[in-house]
């Protein structure tokens, strides 16, 4: 299954769903009409998806196959050699005081083993706050490509941060129908967490 995506025709929602079918309803939609702006998102990101129109529905769909691999083609990519499997372990630079290199190096399995370790701790201990990070980042990318002329917006960015659904919500009614039921969605689960 590819990424969920939704597609906008100026402030009309067009299509949801997996890229390849959301891609062909903006496609259909461009060719009715090549003046419209066809915005496609990311479901879970907000992050906008870039489709080129160029050709017919198939042609669109063809070259993302191309574009977005799946993963198991990313995982055929480099073949096997023998040996220890790589772990996907990446070496870069961290910076640290003294007193902290000194710490490390009195841990069990050496300062990478400990870092590893804190790491994964925070990443178990945040999740929770991550996520809701993660939600309210997404919306607001949605809300700033689709919704910032409207009015309203500057005050639904705060109720979102805030956490206040009711108040985003209230501030969000005049929006255009689409635009606003979609921005509700994604309000709705960064506000959850």
């Amino acid at each position: 299954m590819g990424p969920q995506c939704t597609a906008f025709a100026g402030s009309k929602r067009i299509a949801s769903g997996e890229l390849p079918n959301v891609a062909r309803a903006a496609k259909v939609a461009f060719d009715h009409d090549p003046w419209v702006q066809i915005l496609i998102f990311d479901d879970v990101t907000s992050e906008p998806v870039e489709v080129d129109f160029r050709g017919t529905p198939e042609e669109v769909v063809r070259r993302l196959a191309v574009v977005v691999p799946t993963v198991a083609e990313e995982a055929d990519e480099e073949p096997r050699r023998p040996g220890r499997p790589r772990l996907g372990v990446v070496a870069r630079e961290v910076t640290l005081l003294p007193r902290h290199w000194e710490w490390l190096a009195t841990q069990p399995g050496g300062a990478s083993v400990a870092l590893r370790k804190l790491v994964e701790h925070a990443r178990t201990a945040n999740q929770g706050a991550d996520r809701k990070r993660r939600a309210q980042e997404s919306c607001y990318r949605f809300l700033s490509a689709m919704a910032g002329n409207e009015a309203g917006f500057e005050e639904a960015t705060r109720a979102l941060f805030a956490g206040n659904l009711a108040r985003f919500e209230e501030l969000t009614g005049s929006w255009p129908k689409d635009v606003r039921a979609h921005a509700r969605r994604l309000a709705a689960a960064a506000c959850a967490g």
